[in-house]
């Protein structure tokens, strides 16, 4: 078995453990539209993730077209399923945070578990046993070496990933300031750690979240992540037609017939339709 194998065999084993822990659920946002476009966002930059995994050599291509098949299959199941009830959106929103713990979680495992990558040969490299203690046990090994060598701002990103990951939303944030550096210029980056600190504070994007979210559009003003919180940051504030602004203008950047685009479209309707029923109606941002 190569190195690749024995990394995807890993990840299977790392989500089937996840399946069964009901702790690790995503805290929901009120409005029914930000909740709704958060999960496609997620399934997208899960998709990105594998693109990455795929270029840096973590996964084959048998495996990243096997992780693409996966993740299509639970966004449409998701995407059909978002309008029916409430406990449905909840099992999406879980089916979408498994896809997030797998990738951080994984890496972690391999970079602790696999060691010396050429000393490994075929016949030993067996796809692992772990345990969700296991994992707990890595991840605090990995947060160890990081307090004894803290001047590693990547190692830092890959601990707050596995908090948070984790539902461990509070050292997750922590861990993203250590890596100060490398976060302020990175929108994706800063993203996550908005995200993180917004978790850690019941789910709310007010304050320190929010001055995240407006530097991450400040560098990309149309980074998908930072805009669909921004939205999402709006809409939590009532100010629907803002928030129906910035979710334009990531629905710009979706292929029209596209599902994405549709539970997008959706959400822009509902803030919309708060804008004018608060009397904000604002105005679109088709065309600008």
């Amino acid at each position: 078995m190569t190195v690749f194998l024995a990394a995807a065999a890993v990840l299977v084993v790392v989500t089937l453990i996840f399946l069964l822990l009901p702790l690790l659920r995503r805290p929901t946002v009120n409005a029914d539209a930000s909740r709704t476009a958060l999960n496609a966002e997620i399934y997208r930059d899960q998709f990105a993730e594998l693109d990455s995994d795929l270029a840096a050599g973590v996964l084959s291509k048998t495996d990243y077209e096997e992780g693409r098949r996966e993740l299509q299959r639970r966004l449409l199941e998701d995407a059909g399923s978002d309008t029916k009830s409430a406990s449905t959106g909840r099992r999406a929103g879980l089916s979408a945070l498994l896809i997030g713990i797998t990738l951080p979680v994984a890496a972690a495992l391999l970079y602790f578990s696999l060691g010396n990558l050429p000393a490994l040969s075929p016949e030993r490299a067996q796809p692992p046993k772990v345990t969700a203690q296991q994992i707990e046990e890595m991840v605090a090994k990995l947060a160890a070496r990081m307090e004894a060598n803290p001047d590693d701002p990547k190692g830092w990103i890959m601990l707050g990933r596995s908090y948070k990951a984790m539902g461990r939303y509070e050292e997750s944030a922590q861990a993203f300031a250590k890596a100060e550096t490398l976060v302020n210029e990175d929108p994706h980056l800063l993203a996550e750690y908005a995200e993180a600190l917004a978790f850690a504070t019941g789910g709310s994007l007010k304050g320190r979240p929010g001055a995240l979210i407006a530097r991450a559009l400040k560098l990309d003003p149309n980074h998908p992540e930072a805009l669909i919180l921004a939205g999402t940051a709006a809409y939590e504030r009532d100010d629907f037609a803002a928030a129906a602004l910035y979710w334009e203008r990531l629905l710009k950047q979706l292929p029209p017939d596209s599902e994405d685009a549709q539970m997008l479209s959706e959400s822009i309707d509902k803030a919309r339709k708060a804008a004018k029923k608060a009397g904000k109606p604002g105005r679109s941002s088709r065309g600008q």
